[in-house]
């Protein structure tokens, strides 16, 4: 007979039950840290979005607002008496103190914020509302342009976006702002009209003054005191830059010589200016070489707008996440040099409609592009200046712009605008394939 063994049941020792207990309980926590770290995450990434979608609403007002005092300025200018010389510098100083104020306020959000930029924005524009709804002569609205230094609601929005998001998406994300474009195109010029049409010429001005305020508020409130991830606010801390001011020629100078800065900038620069000279120019050829009508300007104003908004809203995004950031430079600068042929030969407004689809596309790939390829060319803690040259390239062609397209419009006519496109953006074609442009912390060429 097989003799069975009984079973033996040692009691377990104070030590051993204390070990496993200790085990269980770190095994849970470990478990707990991990689903609450996953909750944090997953918390923190709806946060940056929500804060994203507040910056394109922020943009998108700001925008709508700047376009409908745009729209209503000529006729403003005119019932105080303003002549076209006057209005011409009028514009002037609008574009000397953009241009001016651009790497200013890139600076001071570099220093104190993306928050406190915006604020100083839409502060900004609530006075200069203010003061041109208080402009009752010629001097007291050229005393409202002042405040325009500090108005700079887009260069804001992206630097939020450029602090809340990877290298990788930053691309798409700032592709978005274009539908905030076209909604101040379209948004602004219709209210600016309607307003001053049925309630009065300083009816937008209120309009404007209100809007505003109501936008200071929002980025108070929704937007975060700090916008940049713990490292990058690690790093702001001890700035590579070397200077305190908000203005210096040597910082400027300093972000010139990152790799890829200096000859990137130059083909932003370059590739549109042509473009931005015809542009300037294009109340006056409407109106000359089309023959259009001030209400047909409009409509062609918000087809411009419907434009931005697809190309850069569904367009750059999608072609940003399949295409390295150098080939897609190349191919904006590739289609302009092509709309600027279309440009030299165009006779009637429909063919301008036709050429004016790869021209939004260009342009906005172009801009944005190059934005994101220049921020993440130089440091966190230095993107809020870059973003503000950035945003003086159009300040300055608006600056320079009314004395060299008046002079190649009276000399050469409509076609010179499209050869000098064609000639400037082939040569840049050629300069970018021949070059190896470092592109730092870019995806590779």
């Amino acid at each position: 007979m097989s003799q069975q063994v009984p079973s033996c049941h040692l009691p377990a020792s104070p030590a051993t039950s204390h070990s496993v207990s200790t085990m269980n309980a770190k095994a849970s926590s470990g478990g707990e840290k991990e689903a609450s770290g996953m909750r944090n995450e997953t918390l923190g990434e709806a946060k940056r979005r929500q804060v994203i979608h507040v910056a394109y609403v922020i943009a998108a007002l700001d925008l709508t607002f700047l376009f409908m005092q745009m729209g209503i300025l000529p006729y403003f200018a005119k019932s105080l008496g303003l002549d076209s010389v006057g209005f011409g510098y009028l514009q002037t100083i609008f574009g000397v103190l953009q241009l001016v104020g651009g790497y200013i306020f890139g600076r001071f959000a570099d220093q104190f914020g993306a928050r406190a930029a915006l604020i100083l924005s839409c502060a900004s524009g609530s006075i200069f509302f203010l003061l041109m709804s208080l402009s009752t002569s010629i001097p007291l609205l050229f005393l409202s342009r002042l405040p325009a230094v500090f108005m700079h609601g887009m260069p804001g929005a992206q630097k939020v976006i450029t602090d809340m998001t990877a290298p990788s998406q930053r691309a798409g994300a700032l592709g978005k702002l274009g539908l905030c474009f076209g909604v101040g195109i379209i948004a602004g010029s219709a209210m600016g009209g309607v307003l001053s049409t049925k309630f009065g010429i300083y009816v937008p001005t209120y309009v404007g003054l209100v809007g505003s305020l109501i936008n200071t508020l929002i980025a108070m409130v929704w937007i975060p005191l700090q916008t940049k991830p713990k490292s990058d606010h690690h790093m702001t801390e001890h700035s590579t830059s070397r200077s305190g001011s908000l203005f210096s020629i040597t910082e400027i100078l300093r972000l010139m010589k990152f790799p890829g800065v200096m000859e990137v900038f130059i083909v932003k620069v370059f590739a549109g200016l042509p473009i931005g000279l015809f542009m300037i120019m294009f109340s006056i050829i409407s109106m000359d070489f089309f023959g259009l009508e001030a209400v047909e300007s409009g409509y062609l104003m918000s087809y411009f707008g419907v434009l931005q908004m697809v190309v850069q809203g569904l367009v750059v995004g999608k072609l940003a996440s399949h295409c390295t950031e150098m080939t897609l430079l190349r191919l904006s600068v590739f289609v302009f040099a092509g709309v600027g042929l279309g440009m030299a030969l165009m006779r009637t407004v429909w063919h301008y409609c036709i050429i004016a689809v790869p021209l939004v596309f260009a342009f906005s790939m172009l801009a944005t592009i190059t934005d994101s390829i220049l921020t993440k060319a130089v440091p966190s803690s230095d993107t809020g200046a870059m973003l503000g040259i950035c945003a003086s390239v159009q300040p300055l062609t608006r600056t320079v712009g009314p004395t060299i397209g008046g002079l190649l419009y009276k000399q050469f006519g409509v076609s010179s605008f499209g050869y000098l496109q064609l000639v400037v953006n082939l040569g840049l074609f050629v300069y970018l394939l021949k070059s190896k442009i470092p592109l730092g912390d870019m995806k590779s060429q």
